[in-house]
């Protein structure tokens, strides 16, 4: 690092607690090395004695997202999984939204909106997910868009269950169109519920994350979660309600239309879809970039828009969705 602009930043952690220390860094120093290529620096350590070596910007980035993750080592031992989260929210998001995002890497819990449910506390990870969580805290309708792995359907699941838990709505209603991904499957045998099944499979694993599989089992029941596709809420009228509409860029204009006017008092409606991802026959236009479109200036729907540095599962979908959009880039500019 023979850069001009190249600075090292000296940082202690306290207390010098070994145990800590060692799962701050991982075995033999992976989790510093995750740090070091996510953010183009140098760590050295010696004990609790650290030196940065980068810009000024990514070391004093590095420092807090060290301090952040030292204060987690008090009460759980750190994964992989957790620097990468870590990274995306108090790391690669602070280089570009440095203000925005200095609450969620330097104050804990401050600032940062918790989402409480049955089995387990779920916080937004990045400066996009917290913005989407108030809205859905706070509109009617809301729109989350963006690739895959962003955790749009996740945190919108939690939000429901949140919502049911604390009386706020009467019931959650999962809806999705039947589209297959480019593949025809044919008859499904079963009941309706059983035919809908595979398609809301992404929805019950987070319900069974969130609430357990006998709670789920016994609200299903009583209709208190209800599965419905699509084209089955003609006609009705969803009051007191917390509905998700997921793939949603797989619904036709008419079928968005219909679904945003059943929408009732007391309820919350949350659409999440994928444009990059539509399955619908060629030459139909997708129901969510119509509605985006249309509803864009219409005051009281929220609009939450993720793209690639979202990504909160592996590293390499985020890789993978950052070289498809460039692909699609230099093609459409040819």
């Amino acid at each position: 690092m023979t850069s001009p602009d190249t600075i090292t930043q000296q940082l202690t952690l306290e207390p010098d607690d070994n145990r800590r220390l060692a799962s701050l860094c991982g075995q033999f120093g992976s989790h510093l090395r995750q740090i070091e290529e996510r953010l183009n620096i140098e760590i050295r350590n010696r004990g609790n004695h650290f030196a940065l070596t980068g810009n000024a910007q990514t070391t004093e980035t590095a420092a807090e997202l060290l301090r952040s993750l030292y204060r987690e080592t008090d009460n759980s031992e750190l994964t992989p999984d957790e620097i990468h989260l870590a990274l995306q929210s108090s790391g690669l998001a602070a280089l570009t939204e440095p203000t925005e995002t200095e609450g969620a890497s330097t104050g804990g819990d401050k600032g940062i909106t918790l989402i409480r449910t049955k089995k387990c506390t779920i916080k937004p990870r990045g400066l996009n997910q917290q913005r989407y969580v108030r809205a859905v805290q706070t509109h009617d309708i809301n729109f989350g868009t963006g690739p895959a792995g962003t955790g749009k359907t996740y945190l919108a699941v939690a939000c429901a269950v949140e919502a049911l838990l604390k009386d706020e709505v009467e019931r959650i209603l999962l809806v999705r169109p039947a589209v297959e991904a480019g593949e025809k499957l044919g008859f499904l045998p079963g009941d309706l519920a059983q035919k809908v099944d595979p398609y809301l499979r992404p929805l019950y694993d987070a319900l069974f994350e969130m609430l357990g599989f006998e709670t789920v089992g016994k609200l299903m029941e009583r209709n208190v979660i209800e599965v419905a596709p699509l084209a089955y809420m003609r006609g009705r009228t969803l009051s007191n309600a917390f509905v998700i509409l997921d793939e949603s860029q797989n619904t036709t204009r008419e079928q968005m239309k219909m679904f945003l006017t059943r929408i009732g008092f007391g309820s919350t409606a949350v659409i999440t879809g994928d444009p990059s991802q539509i399955d619908l026959p060629r030459g139909q236009q997708s129901g969510l970039r119509h509605a985006i479109d249309v509803l864009s200036k219409v005051s009281g729907i929220s609009f939450t828009h993720f793209d690639s540095k979202d990504v909160v599962r592996h590293p390499l979908v985020q890789r993978i969705v950052e070289a498809y959009d460039d692909f699609d880039e230099a093609g459409s500019a040819d």
